[in-house]
């Protein structure tokens, strides 16, 4: 246990979520995303796990994880397939610690799946949750901490 680390932050994931630079993507994917063969063709090449809700993830990826605030796309979910518009209770979760995170709301655009399956394979990273209800797969584009105040 470290103080003021959240415990779902495993070795490996913060060791991927330091070695990440400005712009990089981090996919946060379901149980049934194919996370795996997916993972195997990002930089990191190999499949993140931490065994929680999508929600619990999120909230402790982005209590160290800056967004990126030069784009548009900092944050994005995977669309219900023919139901581009619905948003099911798993992503309204995530919207909800997304905008804690940053303090305000917080926009999260949404990517047709295969898009999003496409947006996934050049990602820095994915890391599987314990999600197991449908679409709960997320990218996350990572920002930049500014330098302390003089």
């Amino acid at each position: 246990m470290l103080k003021g680390i959240n415990p779902l932050l495993n070795a490996d994931v913060l060791q991927a979520l330091r070695a990440m630079g400005h712009g990089d993507d981090l996919i946060i994917a379901d149980t049934n995303f194919p996370s795996d063969s997916v993972a195997r063709q990002t930089v990191l090449g190999k499949l993140l796990r931490i065994d929680a809700t999508a929600a619990q993830v999120v909230k402790a990826v982005l209590s160290v994880f800056p967004l990126d605030t030069f784009v548009n796309d900092a944050a994005a979910r995977m669309e219900i397939v023919g139901k581009p518009n619905e948003i099911p209770p798993v992503q309204k979760e995530v919207q909800k610690e997304i905008d804690a995170a940053e303090g305000k709301p917080w926009p999260m655009i949404s990517i047709e799946r295969y898009a999003f399956y496409e947006r996934s394979k050049k990602a820095y990273c994915v890391i599987q949750t314990g999600e197991r209800r449908f679409y709960g797969c997320f990218a996350f584009r990572k920002g930049v901490v500014p330098p302390d105040a003089e």
